[in-house]
Parts: C-alpha cells; sequence; structure tokens
C-alpha cells in the first residue's frame, strides 16, 4: 500500500517525533529508577543513550549496520516496547497503551508504504 505524499511525509514525521518520545521516556524511566542522584543520572543517561545507539546502528534510514527488515523491526519493537513498559512503570498505563499503538500502527503504515514503493522501483 503506498502513501500517498501528505500522509507519507505525515507518517515519517510522526515517526520522528515517536522516536524522539521513547528517548524521553527512557530518560525519564532512568531518572525515577534509582534513590542515589549519582545513579539516576547514570540511568537518565544511559538509557536513552543505549536505544539511540541500537537505533542509529540498525534501524535508522541511514543505519551503519544494514539489517533485514526483521532485523529493524525487532529493533523498533525493542525501543518502543522498551519506552511502553517504562511508561506503565511510571504510573501511565493509559500513555503506555496509547503510545504502543500509535507507534505499531506508524510503523505499519511505515513498512507497507516501503514495501509498496519498493516494488514500484521507487
Amino acid at each position: 500500500m503506498k502513501l500517498p505524499a501528505p500522509l507519507h511525509v505525515l507518517n515519517e514525521g510522526l515517526a520522528f517525533l515517536l522516536e524522539l518520545a521513547a528517548l524521553a521516556v527512557l530518560a525519564r524511566w532512568g531518572w525515577e529508577g534509582a534513590e542515589s542522584p549519582a545513579l539516576r543520572l547514570l540511568l537518565a543517561v544511559a538509557a536513552p543513550a543505549v536505544a539511540a545507539v541500537v537505533w542509529g546502528l540498525f534501524a535508522a534510514p541511514g543505519a551503519r549496520i544494514p539489517v533485514p527488515l526483521p532485523g529493524v523491526l525487532l529493533v523498533k519493537v525493542l525501543v518502543f516496547g522498551a519506552a511502553a513498559v517504562a511508561l506503565r512503570t511510571l504510573g501511565r498505563p493509559a500513555w503506555a497503551l496509547s503510545f504502543a499503538v500509535v507507534a505499531l500502527v506508524n510503523t505499519a503504515l511505515a513498512t507497507a508504504d516501503r514495501r509498496a514503493a519498493r516494488r514500484r522501483g521507487a
């Protein structure tokens, strides 16, 4: 299914916002996840940093290590899933469910759109 150009742009923009939101949620989870200020800071920096590095290596459009689509989708499940679990852990179950559903729909649309573009040779 090839998305119309305006919807493609909106979906790609939403994907970027979801990625940023996932990093912010992971940072918040890290900050709330410990008593010690030093450990809080470490977790608040490390959790989103690990997610960003993994994303950049395997799932970003210009990934350093290109992997087949199932590998990209696995990274997205891990990062977006971790953010949803973090939201749930932070006491925001409705936000967690909403985030997971929006990320799932966004990823499904983007995947279908990319497959259609590849089939058409675009």
